[in-house]
């Protein structure tokens, strides 16, 4: 036996040498040297990669991946006898002070090591570590912890009155109760131990609670689903505090714990490792869709075009909603990851007489994207306090709908449902973008009050009813040209929002008629395709294309940026009022990169053409239309998709349409803005 353990603390020595770990251990151990503070106890951390260590010996390998606690202790035997050896730091006496903290790099891709979140907590002992994925639904903030402490013994004759035999240190699933309380005993002499607190040393700990990321389809509000999900408490200690934001998904290795609160026994998990955790998404698109780009490679619009067109027939026919799906899909290849870069957000809010069919056509969108959820009225959409249920005494901080949307869309609903409070919230939030959550020190047992900032990243969806009554009387002896009725909620509202859209079929003759015969159609053979285009492109299908248009590098062209700012400049000027100044605000800019960005990428672009500003122009112009009314750029309602899309010369027919707008565009640039750009009077 001896034998053996000789041979596993010669294995970790060699894994240290070959690893680097020893020259950092070296490192840390000058660093404690040269301070002149004395310590009880002294902290090492090492990475130990399992792969590398099972190479050099496989039985400890099995040992640190199974039997963590009795690794720890062989590392903690070969640090100290480096250190006596080396002479690395004279004010160490006994192995008890030197606390060894083992970091995993990854465990073994196997079944057995992952931990599911969906399934009944069982099975998880002896404690050893496991794998496990899921969101951040809910965090503490940073609180204190003891990291260890040193005990004497209360008997002046036993030899371990003094020294530093008897160190304590947290170990992983442990309570505070487990390190620090006045019922423990001398071993020697059997004597009552007393701590010495001028040695206790603190660390920081922070809980956060998790969701298996299957849960992200109950948030989009399925209330058919007969699924509930529960979180599980993670304690993150010391250098992994703050390491965890709130909404991201994140892969964590860990020891699962149970904690006994009586009369309550709870699962959690210590963590030792956290890494963010990005889902795979398909590098690729259906045949359908790669045929379909090759067959529109002559135009750079009609790519885009089709896929609007036939977007979500399972609620709407094909062609109906066209410019309001078309910018569903822009939001929704706009989204970004965890870690996106701001000022690319795309939030929509359309206005609607219809608001039910709109509403279930942006229900079904949601389900496009891998993050989304259905906010409701009733909830709270950015974050709550609440106590900790845990025993901590401190807040527990949960994300609402759209922290929880992070990367992803969350979708508001109907803005007349909502109170004033909650509006001029959401309002606030949408210019600032970041949600601000204020803690009461002498609710939650601190001694100050706090104030944390999380930021938002997701994009807005929300609905508004024109023909709900409006608040503000004499709306039509102030109205401008071009404007329309908002609804009750304030008109500020309209303005945080980037894009609006008014969901009208000009084009069609009777669309309530074709939104009924598609209805009965789709009660009669319930689950079944009704048009061609849903069978050739489905669902799975539009998933696929926004998950591989949302992860493309974008470049933007000189000829687009021109256009954009060109357009902007003279904007500005002709809706600048004497008395207010101008209507339009530098986020106007963004919304147009945004838009632009938007349609090169749903094309499979990585480079924003010029094509791709006209569409981000028409949209915007329209957008400003609806808000502030007309300008001297006078464009049609449905500029985007002026005629039916049903066979290739309508199709022709739109380029051709688009091409004028094209040179409308300019011209109305060259009028207002002449000193903008250059390329222009060459064009």
């Amino acid at each position: 036996m001896a034998d053996f353990i000789l041979e596993m603390k010669e294995a970790i020595l060699t894994y240290l040498d070959r690893s680097g770990g020893l020259q950092k251990f070296v490192e840390d151990c000058k660093e404690y040297n040269d301070s002149n503070q004395c310590l009880g106890f002294y902290r090492f951390s090492i990475a130990v990669n399992p792969s590398d260590l099972t190479e050099i010996d496989a039985r400890l390998g099995n040992c640190v991946l199974h039997d963590p606690q009795k690794a720890t202790c062989l590392f903690q035997s070969v640090c100290f006898i480096s250190i006596k050896t080396l002479s690395l730091i004279e004010k160490i006496h006994t192995q008890a002070q030197v606390n060894v903290v083992l970091k995993l790099t990854h465990l073994p891709p196997l079944p057995d090591y992952y931990l599911n979140l969906c399934d009944f907590p069982h099975g998880y002992d002896p404690k050893r570590y496991f794998v496990m994925e899921g969101l951040v639904m809910a965090m503490t903030p940073v609180t204190k912890y003891t990291q260890g402490a040193r005990f004497l013994c209360t008997e002046d004759t036993c030899p371990y009155s003094s020294g530093f035999q008897y160190i304590r240190v947290h170990v992983p699933g442990a309570t505070e109760s487990a390190t620090v309380r006045n019922d423990f005993t001398c071993t020697l002499c059997g004597s009552s131990l007393k701590e010495d607190v001028k040695f206790r040393v603190l660390g920081d700990k922070q809980l956060v609670e998790m969701i298996h990321t299957r849960a992200v389809d109950a948030l989009r509000a399925d209330l058919t689903s007969s699924f509930r999900y529960q979180s599980t408490t993670v304690f993150l200690r010391d250098e992994l505090c703050h390491q965890m934001k709130m909404g991201g998904l994140y892969r964590i290795i860990g020891i699962p714990a149970y904690v006994h609160q009586w009369p309550k026994v709870a699962l959690s998990v210590e963590a030792n490792n956290i890494q963010p955790w990005i889902p795979k998404c398909p590098a690729f698109i259906s045949d359908n869709f790669q045929s379909l780009l090759s067959v529109t490679a002559c135009s750079p619009w009609r790519f885009s075009a089709i896929l609007a067109n036939i977007f979500g027939s399972h609620v709407v026919p094909p062609g109906m909603y066209n410019t309001l799906k078309l910018c569903l899909l822009l939001s929704l290849v706009q989204t970004c990851g965890d870690e996106g870069e701001p000022g690319n957000f795309l939030d929509l809010l359309a206005l609607t007489n219809d608001t039910l069919i709109v509403d279930r056509l942006l229900m079904y969108s949601l389900g496009i994207v891998a993050r989304g959820t259905r906010h409701l009225a009733s909830g709270e959409i950015f974050a709550t306090v609440s106590k900790d249920e845990h025993g901590t005494g401190t807040a527990n901080i949960q994300a609402g709908s759209a922290l929880l949307a992070t990367g992803g869309i969350c979708f508001v609903g109907d803005l007349s449902s909502y109170k004033k409070d909650k509006l001029d919230l959401l309002h606030s939030v949408l210019e600032t973008r970041t949600a601000i959550v204020f803690i009461p020190g002498k609710k939650y047992g601190e001694d100050v009050d706090q104030q944390l900032s999380f930021p938002i990243k997701c994009n807005f969806w929300a609905v508004a009813d024109t023909c709900a009554p409006s608040k503000r009387s004499l709306k039509s002896d102030g109205a401008v040209l071009g404007s329309v009725d908002i609804g009750s909620f304030p008109s500020k509202m309209s303005n945080a929002f980037g894009l609006l859209i008014h969901c009208r079929e000009a084009a069609c003759d009777y669309p309530a008629l074709a939104l009924t015969h598609h209805t009965l159609q789709e009660a009669m053979n319930p689950g079944e395709p009704l048009y061609p285009a849903s069978m050739q492109f489905t669902t799975q299908d539009y998933e696929a294309l926004i998950a591989l248009a949302r992860s493309l590098q974008i470049e933007l062209s000189p000829e687009a940026e021109s256009l954009i700012h060109g357009y902007y400049m003279a904007s500005r000027r002709v809706r600048t009022d004497p008395v207010h100044g101008s209507k339009l605000s530098a986020a106007s800019v963004k919304l147009l990169m945004s838009l632009a960005e938007a349609h090169a990428k749903l094309n499979l672009r990585s480079r924003v053409l010029e094509e791709d500003a006209v569409i981000a122009v028409l949209l915007c112009e329209n957008s400003i239309t609806l808000k502030h009314g007309g300008s001297a750029l006078v464009l049609s309602p449905n500029a985007v998709f002026p005629c039916d899309l049903h066979d290739h010369e309508s199709l022709h027919r739109r380029d051709v349409n688009l091409m004028q707008l094209h040179q409308q565009i300019l011209q109305f640039i060259l009028t207002y803005a002449p000193e903008a750009t250059a390329y222009i009077t060459e064009e």
